[in-house]
């Protein structure tokens, strides 16, 4: 008999649709095939020597094997707050206005669970990481969609923004209690200038609104490019939070750690459903993030280096093999449009063909939401070679389309 229910916040979740790309690729490796994988965010390269030491050294102690503390301890908390200070000249408090999560993702979505009350309506640019948007529907919310736009520099149309969000604000029922800000953006690599924050710290402040900003890929940039904080801006402590990862920046993806900061009431409720859910990460991998967070910062250059040369490799031989795309500033991501004559596949039809036909995996577009259909994002996780190589089978692959 239970077989037969249905549980109504699921039904709200839609089928994942990176699902049937996942599938498709899981197959292909199982029938020995080699399939050249662009479509997770998952870093390939090693944490840094010196936090695994710290990591190593710290998990030989007996002490730092009891329960931790949810919302971090204070050693990591206060690395943070230096952190911000350093990089923004923002002043955080440690007890209040900060918070270690087990993730970024795992951070946003109890902060949506402890200050999303049901019916509450929340702005959510499209496209948009899917958790972005569907973390408000698992607390009972409604995201609230407009498109993001963006020139070929991946530079956000900030006008057009700032309208579209007035629009919401007027005509959104309810009005909208919190926006949700993700630059650089995922999916979509587009950025803002610092005047952007000024200007959504100044709306938010007149329309009684919080932002949530996620800058999970501050430190993933290019040609110049320097990510702004809204935490830097005066006053952005009265209306706004803003998350971030160490999984990016120091190769930690499966560390877990990240951080939310800012708004003192919404960090204390997030402090507050963190104690009833978790005991926080194990201690050792804290006591490794303050290194990382307090250490040599060589390593995220390093990083980052390597990010900026595929980039650069995967833009010329794509371009070559007759798939021309806008170079982004930011992020380990290139948000490339389909070309023309395939346009009409729409992304998830592309990305199948994609993987099958030429052994490349892709996110298609859709997948971000409505208006990222024409585009599929490329992780820059495969080495040099390698891209090479999917530029060489891009080239067969268009050819064969073509025929068809």
């Amino acid at each position: 008999m239970f077989t037969e229910i249905e549980f109504e916040r699921m039904k709200k979740l839609p089928n994942y649709v990176f699902a049937e790309i996942n599938e498709l690729k899981l197959k292909a490796r199982r029938n020995g095939e080699d399939v050249i994988d662009f479509s997770m965010g998952n870093p390939d390269g090693a944490t840094p020597k010196h936090i695994i030491d710290k990591l190593v050294e710290a998990a030989q102690k007996p002490k730092n094997h009891g329960y931790s503390a949810s919302k971090g301890i204070f050693k990591l908390r206060e690395a943070i707050s230096l952190w911000y200070k350093r990089r923004y000249n923002a002043d955080i408090d440690p007890d209040f206005e900060a918070v270690a999560t087990i993730g970024s993702k795992e951070g946003y979505v109890n902060l949506m669970k402890a200050i999303v009350s049901v019916g509450d309506t929340v702005i959510v640019p499209d496209p948009t990481y899917p958790i972005h948007s569907y973390a408000v529907v698992m607390a009972g919310g409604s995201a609230h969609k407009f498109e993001l736009k963006f020139n070929e520099k991946f530079e956000v149309d900030e006008d057009d923004f700032f309208e579209k969000t007035k629009k919401a604000l007027k005509e959104a029922n309810p009005k909208p209690k919190y926006m949700v800000v993700n630059f650089p953006h995922n999916p979509s690599t587009a950025t803002v200038t610092p005047k952007f924050y000024e200007r959504l710290v100044e709306l938010a402040r007149q329309e009684r609104f919080y932002v949530i900003s996620d800058i999970a890929y501050a430190d993933l940039t290019f040609d110049g490019y320097t990510t702004p904080s809204i935490m830097s801006v005066e006053g952005a402590k009265d209306v706004a939070v803003e998350t971030f990862t160490l999984s990016k920046s120091y190769n930690m993806a499966g560390w877990r750690v990240g951080f939310v900061v800012g708004n003192r009431r919404i960090i204390t409720s997030l402090q507050k459903i963190k104690s009833w859910l978790d005991y926080g990460m194990f201690t050792p991998i804290q006591i490794a993030a303050t290194v990382a967070l307090n250490g040599d910062q060589q390593c995220v250059e390093d990083i980052k280096a390597t990010y900026k040369k595929r980039r650069d490799i995967l833009i010329d031989t794509f371009d070559k093999a007759g798939w021309k795309m806008d170079i982004p500033n930011a992020s380990m991501f290139i948000w490339a449009r389909i070309p023309e004559q395939f346009r009409h596949l729409g992304s998830l039809e592309f990305s199948k063909q994609l993987l099958v036909e030429a052994k490349i995996a892709v996110s298609p577009g859709i997948g971000f939401g409505s208006y990222g259909d024409e585009y599929v994002r490329i992780a820059l996780i495969e080495n040099e070679k390698r891209i090479k190589q999917a530029a060489k089978n891009v080239k067969s692959f268009f050819k064969n389309l073509e025929k068809k």
